[in-house]
């Protein structure tokens, strides 16, 4: 049974499926399951940001496949990792948890750089495309760190 890693942000737009799309690159196919959600409804069914598209696509990865989807509490009980993408994230997906268990399963992405600082990825939405490399540049680092951890854990 594949392992379910599920990346969160706002609106599963911009940082989520980068994110998505770097972890899965990184993981066995046959071993891991990675997906991307948002705690908002904004974009349900598009596909990600065309900048972020462009980042992806300029670094190798394709993630113009992929759709935005609203984070649900039923993804508690498909996924056995939540990333979150910043502190917002993770305060709208724990209050969702029915359980401390459930609870347990979220933790902020940047965690992995930054243990315990609490670091945000910031949402490039707003911005400039630079600001779309520098969340790519980020999410690179973590995924690296996150795809060692999780492979040493389950293989």
């Amino acid at each position: 049974m594949p392992v379910k890693v599920l990346m969160v942000c706002l609106g599963n737009i911009c940082r989520s499926p980068l994110a998505e799309g770097l972890l899965a690159s990184k993981l066995p196919k046959d071993s891991f399951i990675v997906d991307s959600a948002g705690t908002g409804g904004y974009h349900i069914g598009r596909e990600p940001d065309h900048r972020s598209i462009a980042t992806a696509k300029k670094n190798g990865l394709d993630i113009s496949h992929q759709k935005a989807r609203k984070f649900t509490p039923a993804d508690f009980d498909t996924f056995d990792y939540i990333f979150v993408m910043d502190n917002s994230n993770y305060d709208d997906v724990t209050f969702l948890a029915k359980t401390e268990e459930q609870k347990q399963k979220v933790a902020l992405v940047l965690d992995e750089l930054f243990p315990g600082d609490n670091v945000d990825v910031p949402d490039p939405f707003y911005g400039l495309q630079n600001g779309f490399d520098m969340v790519y540049e980020m999410l690179d680092e973590a995924t690296d760190l996150l795809a060692k951890k999780l492979i040493s854990k389950h293989s």
